[in-house]
């Protein structure tokens, strides 16, 4: 598995950075926001996990009665990520809502955000460089060692897995990644792990599952990091070539995903997968803007347990609000706290 860089301390301060700078800082030039304005970056619209999560964030808007400023769409697109903070960081927003999906490069942007007074609230991915007032997400370390646990229990311990892993170079999929080749080293090691990073690419995870398919055709797990543009491709690829058997038949190649998406729902259902571990999404929405109010009005939260079920830890360079994630199987796929059994219209 490839490395990435090493996360490295802001210089900022928690204290300072908590206050969110507010009237204390310097500015940047420019018309002033409202007192408690927000801008809001939409990081992808090619998966149905970040759709549902888009719908939310205008369900929470009107339910926390807030003053926002017009979204912008990044697409997954790195330059036009940091474009978009950019303009939005000239409208000077007292917070702004994103998900960087390159998150060894946000320095420049960031620092830009707190030299501006403005605070930033990172969703389900965690910049490793750069202030942040909180990141909210949930522990992707903790989304391998599940799915590890969960293949290395149904398989008896031996057999191949193929890993269709997300872009490396993302926090995510890179503690995904680690988490999961940890955990089978060292509870599994007679399960051979066939590793296929695939950028986030349906397209890319498919052509690679053929592939690995061809010279393993005794292939009997996969684990796919992201169910939401890996899903559909893996489940075409099984059906092309007679391999998506039922659960509980012989032949079926055991399937556990990450997303939580009301598509993952329905294939658990149907026999087609065996587990997902459930982001969620609907929480995403709900806390990255109540921690966006909250940083404008210059609050400040320790690290611990919350009042939501969750815990805030300290990173190197601001918090981050673990919310929680569980391991959806047939036993209780239809459980209604799960936010796909309630999406969104």
């Amino acid at each position: 598995m490839k490395t990435r860089t090493t996360r490295t301390a802001c210089t900022g301060g928690v204290v300072v950075l908590l206050a969110g700078c507010l009237g204390a800082c310097g500015s940047s030039g420019g018309p002033s926001g409202s007192a408690q304005q927000i801008g809001i970056d939409i990081p992808r619209t090619d998966s149905d996990f970040w759709k549902a999560y888009a719908k939310y964030l205008q369900q929470e808007i009107g339910a926390q009665q807030l003053d926002v400023l017009p979204l912008t769409h990044s697409e997954g697109d790195e330059a036009k990520f940091t474009a978009n903070i950019q303009a939005l960081q000239r409208r000077r927003p007292k917070s702004i809502v994103m998900a960087p999906q390159n998150t060894v490069t946000t320095d420049v942007t960031l620092s830009g955000l707190f030299a501006a007074n403005i605070n930033a609230i990172s969703v389900d991915t965690e910049p490793e460089h750069g202030n942040v007032y909180m990141v909210v997400r949930t522990d992707n370390k903790a989304y391998g060692t599940k799915a590890c646990e969960f293949l290395g229990k149904q398989l008896g311990g031996k057999g191949k897995v193929a890993e269709l892993q997300g872009a490396l170079n993302s926090v995510n999929g890179y503690d995904r990644s680690e988490a999961f080749a940890t955990c089978m080293k060292r509870n599994y090691p007679k399960i051979q792990v066939i590793e296929l990073p695939t950028d986030w690419k349906g397209d890319v995870a498919a052509t690679k599952l053929q592939s690995t398919l061809a010279t393993h055709p005794d292939l009997n797990g996969i684990y796919m990091q992201a169910g939401g543009v890996f899903l559909q491709p893996t489940l075409d690829v099984l059906r092309q070539k007679g391999l998506l058997k039922p659960a509980g038949q012989s032949g079926h190649i055991t399937i556990v995903s990450n997303d939580g998406i009301p598509t993952e729902l329905a294939a658990i259902r149907e026999g087609q997968i065996d587990a997902t571990v459930s982001q969620p999404a609907d929480l995403y929405a709900k806390y990255a803007l109540f921690y966006a109010r909250a940083a404008a009005q210059g609050k400040s939260f320790q690290t611990g347990p919350t009042d939501h079920q969750s815990t805030i830890i300290q990173l190197p360079n601001g918090l981050e609000d673990q919310l929680p994630a569980p391991l959806v199987t047939k036993d209780n796929v239809n459980d209604p706290a799960l936010w796909a059994n309630h999406p969104v219209g």
